[in-house]
């Protein structure tokens, strides 16, 4: 406390002081705050200071803080060690970074969800209920003389199937969160020069993309991303499909067809002056649910032209329908996500594997008991559910697992 001149900190109050190096000279005013523990974010006694923005200051009293033996953070080490000291659990851990690398209104719903423990409880949950299954199990196999009660055996696939519903229900929130945390794939097709790049511009607000008169001026595709309503959409656009290519643009084809196998949403565009020219081959497979038909340079038509039902009309010169765009590019999202209310989970890639493995291990309990399979492979199996639900939570002692998870961290988290 040495570097401090304010008077000695009190837990939990504020103070302002003269911040001095280890030489005695003046850095900068600053405020500090200092948090005993186990109540502060790591869980650990803590020192917050607070100096001035300029960074150079910043970098002076970190310079000398080093001089004085501190060490530098590895990224998420805060976090870390917030999980490690039982200030939070993995999911948890794990909702921090979602939140600070949210690009959505709905994104920082979700993590803060997560934070607050949603998902933690839910875990508890099954846990518990699936603990009670295994009591029942286990108490057949210390009686082994004795038949299994047929009221005992139906709670037993009672309690089962609520829990393989959950867990299902749970599952299938990974779309989701997926959509959440990577934004929602949104591809612009078309063939050459019907105002796809244009309209990735008009959309993003400024000029992203190189237009020209010319046909194929775009060879690679080309991505931004965007905030519409509650969601983060990243925006694709893609060269154009030619029906006779030449060899530059059969590769930019190629690419643009690959990014329409993994897209979240397709934008068919088709020019108001040619809305009758043939569908290229490579979309008339396309499904209906995720594609959106738009007729570009609508401020070109003339006025006896009227835009065909379940199109949209729009003018990346003047603006016209982009409103309408977006809003149905939302919609679209909200129709997929529909089935989700305000406490549903997002889970992440960590957890759709656990929750894949733990409804394998529960879909063979359900075969055992049909098929009046040995008490002990069926507890066995139930375990095996168990320590899937606890691995989402962090109850696992496999330093591997948590280094490359918090290394995904930035610096300071």
């Amino acid at each position: 406390m040495s570097a401090l001149w304010g008077g000695p900190p009190l837990p939990r109050e504020m103070r302002r002081g003269d911040y001095r190096d280890i030489g005695g000279k003046i850095l900068d005013d600053v405020l500090y705050v200092f948090f005993r523990a186990p109540h502060s974010y790591t869980g650990e006694d803590s020192l917050e200071i607070s100096c001035h923005g300029n960074p150079f200051i910043s970098q002076r009293i970190v310079e000398d803080l080093l001089v004085r033996g501190a060490c530098t953070p590895e990224p998420g080490e805060f976090t870390k060690r917030a999980f490690l000291n039982g200030r939070m659990d993995l999911s948890q851990a794990e909702a921090v970074m979602d939140l600070i690398h949210a690009r959505s209104e709905r994104a920082i719903e979700a993590a803060n969800r997560q934070l607050r423990g949603s998902l933690s409880r839910r875990m508890e949950e099954l846990i518990r209920l699936l603990t009670a299954v295994v009591a029942e199990i286990e108490a057949y196999i210390d009686f082994p003389e004795e038949d299994l009660p047929a009221e005992d055996f139906a709670r037993i696939e009672r309690g089962l199937d609520s829990v393989i519903r959950e867990t299902s229900d749970l599952r299938a929130t990974g779309k989701y969160g997926d959509l959440l945390r990577n934004g929602i794939k949104t591809v612009i097709v078309g063939a050459p020069n019907v105002g796809k790049s244009s309209l990735l511009n008009r959309l993003v607000g400024h000029d992203r993309a190189l237009v020209s008169e010319e046909p194929g001026t775009t060879r690679d595709y080309i991505e931004e991303s965007i905030v519409i309503g509650n969601y983060c959409f990243r925006l694709i656009d893609t060269a154009g499909l030619n029906t006779s290519p030449q060899p530059l643009e059969r590769l930019g084809m190629s690419k643009a067809m690959a990014r329409l196998s993994d897209s979240d949403l397709i934008v068919i565009v088709a020019d108001v002056s040619n809305i009758d020219a043939p569908i290229p081959a490579e979309l008339r497979d396309v499904g209906r649910g995720n594609v959106i038909r738009v007729v570009s340079k609508i401020d070109l038509a003339p006025p006896s032209f009227h835009i065909p039902p379940g199109w949209i009309g729009v003018s990346a010169l003047t603006g016209i329908g982009v409103d309408l765009l977006r809003a149905t590019l939302a919609g679209k999202i909200d129709g997929l996500c529909e089935s989700l209310d305000e406490e549903s989970v997002a889970i992440n890639a960590r957890h759709s594997h656990a929750l894949d493995q733990a409804l394998e291990a529960l879909n063979s309990v359900n075969s055992q008991l049909a098929n009046n399979e040995s008490a002990e492979l069926i507890a066995s199996n139930l375990r095996s559910a168990i320590a899937a639900f606890e691995e989402i939570a962090g109850k696992v002692d496999n330093e591997v697992i948590l280094d490359e998870l918090f290394r995904r961290f930035c610096i300071g988290k």
